[in-house]
């Protein structure tokens, strides 16, 4: 069945919006494409999640924030995000749908490295922008959404490293929903040249409690011939948010990408991470940790699909859920014809805290060549008993001990975050949110 998904804004609107934003034609024009094929399409069919009452129409499109000239003005959680004592940080913070703070280091500029806002990449570095923006990472038209984020994309940021450039300190974009009512449709796009490397962490945040909204997001990674980017979220959306968040990547000859996502929610969400390894020996690892609490529906896909020969795919998905959470956790490992020599692993395992949440981990392999290896695990359950004895017998709490173990359970993407700052804050949203 079709779900009918109404909004209240036109053609007219788009390209009124369009205009305002002084976007050359062929972004208008792609606006107004979509927006007619978003019409047709059909919403996005998660595995054994049905998103037919989900909204992801009652929001507010368009939303402005005031810079800051300071980051000492920001409010003091989200100064928990940044490293202190780091000076002339590469940051840019995002304020309901405009550029609050904005600073590249000069050495990194003077290279031809550019982190910018999706907006004024699209105004001065369109040729670039255009070559890459939903074009070979994510389609159009894959489905309902894809199309109305690239009709209202109203956010989002763009880095582009030049080729054999080396960038030795992480980028760092946050997010910040302050609108209650605000949607953040983002847009962030990662182009990698040949032989480069850059770090890159994300974080969204919000506090709509009750106030109802959407986010729609989609990331493109895009990894040239040698590039190597590492890829690092926090996603801590408020209840009020629904969530549709498409990562996905594009892995060239000898290129890695590598993927550390905690997904920290507290609102409806469906999470795609998705990577193409099309080169030969190129590499991907995925690494994803949520938690889930109240009544929240979660469902989290992880992909990785090897084209090229030689290539390599880990996944690695670990879950808590408590309350009345339920959660879908699919890792899926596809080896295409002629990509000899691959091997594709998962790992996807779900700690339940209560005996109403439910989780359901799916590690899924799809062999279409024989000269390769691959290898899955799954489980789903209680925190072990025979490690809350061994800690117990130590001296160590019943609550402290099963602390520790659900620590240990998701330190594998906490551990991988590159920023001190934004590695704590992980930290203490998974206490917040188990305890």
């Amino acid at each position: 069945m079709t779900v009918k998904v109404s909004l209240p804004y036109d053609k007219q609107y788009v390209a009124d919006f369009s205009a305002a934003l002084n976007e050359p034609d062929w972004m208008k024009e792609l606006r107004l494409s979509a927006l007619d094929k978003s019409e047709s399409l059909d919403m996005p069919k998660p595995d054994k999640t049905n998103v037919t009452n989900w909204n992801f129409t009652d929001f507010k499109h368009r939303a402005e924030g005031e810079e800051i000239s300071s980051l000492n003005d920001i409010p003091v959680d989200l100064q928990g995000l940044l490293d202190t004592e780091k000076e002339n940080q590469n940051l840019i913070i995002q304020r309901n749908h405009s550029v609050a703070y904005a600073n590249l280091d000069e050495k990194l500029a003077d290279q031809g490295v550019i982190l910018t806002d999706i907006n004024t990449a699209i105004r001065e570095h369109g040729d670039l922008v255009k070559k890459y923006y939903m074009t070979e990472a994510v389609q159009v038209d894959e489905h309902r959404l894809t199309a109305l984020h690239a009709a209202l994309m109203n956010g989002g940021i763009f880095i582009y490293v030049p080729k054999n450039v080396q960038v030795e300190e992480p980028l760092q974009a946050i997010f910040w929903q302050e609108d209650p009512e605000a949607s953040l449709i983002n847009h962030v796009l990662v182009v990698a040249e040949e032989n480069s490397s850059v770090t890159y962490v994300e974080n969204y945040t919000s506090n709509n409690k009750e106030e109802r909204t959407s986010a729609n997001i989609v990331t493109e990674v895009i990894a040239k011939a040698g590039a190597n980017v590492s890829f690092g979220a926090v996603d801590n959306f408020e209840a009020g948010t629904t969530v549709y968040n498409n990562r996905r990547g594009i892995a060239e000859r000898d290129a890695k990408i590598e993927w550390a996502l905690g997904q920290m929610n507290e609102s409806d969400t469906i999470s795609e991470n998705i990577t193409h390894l099309l080169g030969d020996n190129s590499h991907s690892n995925a690494k994803t940790v949520a938690i889930g609490r109240g009544s929240q529906k979660l469902n989290f896909t992880a992909n990785i699909t090897h084209f090229g020969k030689g290539s390599d795919g880990y996944i690695l998905q670990h879950g808590v859920m408590k309350g009345n959470a339920s959660a879908i956790f699919n890792g899926i490992g596809k080896i295409e014809h002629g990509a000899t020599k691959s091997n594709a692993e998962q790992e996807s395992r779900v700690l339940m805290l209560s005996k109403d949440a439910r989780g359901d981990a799916n590690p899924i392999l799809l062999i279409d060549e024989d000269d390769v290896t691959a290898g899955h695990a799954a489980s789903v359950g209680r925190v072990d008993p025979m490690q809350l004895y061994y800690l117990m017998s130590r001296g160590i709490s019943r609550f402290e001990a099963e602390r520790l173990i659900i620590h240990g359970f998701l330190a594998p993407v906490v551990n991988q975050l590159p920023i001190d700052a934004v590695k704590q804050q992980l930290r203490q949203l998974i206490e917040r949110k188990v305890y």
